[in-house]
């Protein structure tokens, strides 16, 4: 289908919703999700507009779209985190780089704390157009900018107008390296930062503790129907997500900081292998659980501590033990890890 016959497509569409979401996905389909969604948002503006098409409409308008973004903005004590060291940080003419807007909502709090201007920048264009209508509604759209690329397509002077100031990012997943959190950080401290540019969060720590996970046997195979089913458990997951506060998790040693990563030096985080020794203190523990702690500043501190009551919008990882391994009170367990600046990989050993 050429351009020219889907554009006539599309106008004879124009008051026909289902029509106009069946060429949405055709644009879909072809890549082109910007105008995809600006068919569906059409398709939502109709007068004849049914339940039915606003489920079709929805289901366009959220493709691509992680659900994280839903979930990490409910973290209240992460956002205050983030707030106060943005607080503590800005002073009168400051510019800011955000890396990864998703809502606006670290802009809008840099925004707020007294910063000249602030530069977002965010690849996922639907992301990006959905921020710069949250700062619009908020009344700071003439203190933010967002850009809609990755933050390593930014020009430092066509985009940004010139190093900035401060970089604030939470480009951190549960095991601190999700979205490419290690070059970025380094590609950004070498082009678009000012020399001594402060960054949040300056520190990223990766902790441990020996845990036992009361629904362990839910991630393995036994016996259904009468068949003995434990062979499939070579395929069994080797690290898995529980979320911070549930209690079918139980530490069983002292807390470790198993690494660090020092945001604010810039880097560089080469590949990396360490070690680090615990004693376990109970019996049961049947796996490593991990979790991140953010040091905002020298001041601030946000820790998803797996925890009961707790509350975080960063799940832990844990990752078991094979069936054989299992301390005894006492006994000294050394945890392993190393990362290839993507993933991260854990396991423990005598």
């Amino acid at each position: 289908m050429t351009a020219h016959t889907l554009d006539s497509l599309i106008a004879g569409a124009a008051s026909q919703p289902r029509a106009l979401l069946a060429l949405a996905r055709v644009l879909l389909a072809k890549g082109d999700g910007m105008k995809a969604r600006e068919l569906a948002l059409r398709a939502l503006e109709t007068a004849d507009c049914d339940p039915e098409t606003f489920a079709l409409a929805g289901e366009i308008m959220s493709y691509g779209v992680p659900d994280w973004h839903f979930s990490i903005v409910r973290d209240e004590i992460r956002n205050a985190a983030y707030d106060a060291a943005l607080k503590r940080a800005i002073r009168p003419g400051m510019r800011v780089l955000d890396i990864g807007a998703g809502t606006g909502l670290l802009a809008m709090m840099a925004a707020r704390a007294g910063a000249a201007e602030v530069i977002s920048c965010e690849m996922n264009p639907a992301v990006a157009e959905a921020a710069r209508n949250v700062i619009a509604k908020n009344g700071y759209a003439d203190h933010i900018r967002v850009v809609t690329r990755h933050s390593s397509d930014l020009n430092v002077i066509d985009d940004l107008g010139g190093p900035v100031d401060l970089l604030v990012s939470e480009i951190v997943s549960n095991d601190m390296l999700g979205q490419a959190a290690l070059p970025v950080h380094e590609q950004a401290a070498r082009r678009l930062l000012r020399s001594g540019a402060q960054i949040i969060p300056a520190l990223g720590i990766v902790r441990v503790a020996l845990a036992e996970d009361r629904k362990w046997n839910h991630k393995r195979m036994t016996e259904a129907a009468g068949f003995d089913l434990t062979p499939f458990n070579r395929l069994s997951p080797r690290r898995y997500s529980i979320g911070v506060g549930e209690e079918r998790l139980v530490l069983k040693s002292e807390a470790a900081d198993l690494i660090l990563f020092d945001f604010q030096s810039s880097g560089p985080f080469p590949e990396r292998r360490t070690e680090i020794a615990v004693r376990a203190g109970g019996p049961g523990a049947n796996g490593v659980v991990q979790w991140i702690a953010l040091a905002m500043d020298n001041d601030g501190r946000y820790e998803n501590t797996p925890e009961h009551g707790a509350t975080s919008c960063w799940a832990a990882q844990f990752y078991p033990f094979p069936e054989t391994f299992r301390p005894v009170e006492g006994e000294r367990i050394t945890i392993f890890c190393a990362h290839d600046r993507q993933t991260l990989r854990i396991w423990a050993n005598r």
